[in-house]
């Protein structure tokens, strides 16, 4: 049977699925899994599609292994190990900044890689990793179609103020504007809430991807409106290891009273600040909840209090808000994260179910709340494998 790989590399995990035409007009999880903790201590688990265990291998000492490394641990293990009647026909990728020029998603080639290869100081954390991936992969199998499909597409119709950042406008026309990011996780999200919802998904929402990167977006009947992210991924949330939102004035002075070079201030904003910053214990949102530090308590306020506030910035760029939908790692699964999110939301007319909230339900607002409040656990894998057999043209019945 027809299948095809979703490669999905974060700034700090990778996920990937196999997933099969199923005949009768959509895609069947064979497999999946995910290398976490990447930085800290690895560990990979991949399992079947009915929940049966196919590798689990850690690396408690691995803080040094680069995602190029376990993806090559990856890929051996799935050489070794094939599952059954399964033709893989391409592979999809996550590659978070397409820039002016990529707004759909495309096949690659080498002058697709050798454009987006100039993007990677937008995107730091992600872009290389993304390209090792494609690249890695093009050396072990180089007739096998590849696709590259952009974080950044999602948003790139939005309106243009929201677009716009208040510089010259010939840095503009160059492409120095704000483009927003998670667009694969925001578009699966505005999909399956119109499949479960249609009158929120038609109405004004901001979802909320929070994980080790954190965003916002504001939908309108499930079209970007906004959000928190801007010219790179480092803008808006608190996040595991970026800073978001920050005084252009703090960086000058790190440069021009404190010394410090371009590429220290850079290494800072992007791989020690955001929680580990803050507490100083850890990136990891499981690790400060289970902390009695203080520090670690000031960092998932922080959280909370931007995400909020950033919120209540995306009404104001719906003129309302209808509906909360909560998803990615910590979206989904931290209760009390998406607690003192709505907490301070209150004032929107949001009303959290603690019952609901605590058990995971997908409604976890109460029948009298303004403000509905879902979690939709998302999923990027999915949006990668349809986004590659429309590029194909293959025909999903």
């Amino acid at each position: 049977m027809k299948a095809v790989v979703a490669i999905n590399s974060g700034s700090s995990s990778i996920k990937f699925s196999l997933l099969t035409l199923d005949g009768r007009g959509g895609l069947t999880l064979s497999a999946g899994g995910k290398i976490e903790k990447i930085g800290i201590a690895p560990s990979l688990r991949a399992r079947s599609a009915t929940g049966g265990i196919l590798i689990e291998r850690d690396w408690p000492d691995g803080a040094a292994l680069s995602h190029a490394d376990l993806l090559a641990d990856l890929f051996g293990w799935a050489g070794d190990h094939p599952l059954d009647g399964q033709d893989v026909i391409a592979i999809g990728h996550r590659v978070v900044h397409g820039g002016l020029d990529f707004v759909t998603p495309r096949l690659v080639d080498a002058d697709l890689l050798d454009r987006l290869e100039t993007l990677c100081p937008l995107a730091p954390l992600h872009q290389p990793h993304n390209l090792a991936a494609i690249r890695a992969i093009a050396k072990l199998k180089p007739d096998l179609p590849q696709v590259a499909c952009f974080d950044t597409a999602f948003h790139h119709d939005k309106p243009d103020v929201a677009s716009r950042l208040a510089i010259p406008r010939k840095f503009h026309d160059q492409g120095i504007r704000r483009y927003g990011f998670h667009g694969l996780s925001y578009e699966y999200v505005a999909m399956r809430l119109a499949e479960i919802d249609p009158a929120l998904a038609a109405g004004r929402v901001v979802a909320a991807h929070l994980g080790n990167g954190a965003s916002l977006c504001a939908m309108r009947d499930c079209r970007s409106v906004d959000t928190t992210m801007g010219f790179t991924a480092l803008d808006g949330l608190v996040m595991g290891t970026r800073c978001g939102t920050i005084d252009p004035g703090v960086i000058l002075h790190f440069q021009l009273r404190m010394g410090m070079s371009a590429a220290d201030v850079e290494d800072m904003l992007y791989r020690q600040s955001g929680l580990l910053g803050v507490s100083g214990l850890s990136s990891d949102m499981r690790a400060l909840a289970a902390s009695d530090a203080p520090e670690a308590e000031e960092a998932m306020a922080l959280f909370a209090w931007r995400a909020a506030r950033e919120t209540a910035a995306l009404a104001s760029s719906m003129g309302g808000l209808d509906g909360i939908v909560f998803t990615a790692g910590i979206g989904e699964n931290d209760a009390a994260m998406r607690q003192r999110i709505c907490a301070r939301l209150a004032w929107l007319g949001v009303e959290l179910d603690e019952q609901a909230n605590a058990a995971g339900a997908p409604l976890v607002s109460t029948p009298g709340s303004q403000v509905a409040v879902r979690v939709i656990p998302t999923d990027e894998e999915r949006m990668i494998a349809l986004h590659t057999l429309h590029v194909l043209g293959e025909n999903l019945s």
